[in-house]
């Protein structure tokens, strides 16, 4: 199950948590950690439908690494109300060297889990994934 690269498992409950957000919209975003003594992604914050962008935001780390999925909701220019997911690979300049490195290595293997992402995003400042860039994105 662990990834060669990274060595890397990914805990169930990531699964099934982003399967209830896209299936059911049970959640407005997740965030996900890794968590190096277990050698595992777990789920550390599950954002309520009714939290806004800035809940959102607030929930990661100024210094830390974290990935997150984030159901976007928009309007296209045919007036058309749609939601996309995001995922986000959150890696601030602030955070270790070793962290940056472990989180990118285990990236597209975690990624992969999650059978539906539409955008993704790489983001080390909240300036790279504020609301303009993701509706440009989601166009």
């Amino acid at each position: 199950m662990a990834n060669a690269a990274s060595g890397m498992a990914v805990d169930d409950d990531c699964k099934l948590k982003f399967l209830e957000l896209k299936a059911k919209r049970t959640y407005r975003f997740i965030v996900f950690k890794i968590e190096e003594k277990q050698k595992q992604v777990v789920v550390e914050k599950l954002g309520e439908p009714s939290d806004s962008y800035e809940n959102f935001t607030a929930s990661l780390p100024a210094d830390e690494c974290r990935y997150a999925v984030y159901d976007f909701d928009f309007v296209t220019d045919e007036n058309c109300q749609k939601s996309k997911i995001i995922f986000i690979a959150w890696s601030p300049d602030t955070s270790k060297v070793r962290s940056k490195m472990i989180y990118a290595s285990s990236k597209d293997r975690f990624k992969r889990e999650l059978d539906g992402i539409q955008v993704e995003l790489q983001a080390t400042d909240p300036t790279e994934m504020g609301l303009d860039v993701m509706r440009s994105r989601t166009n």
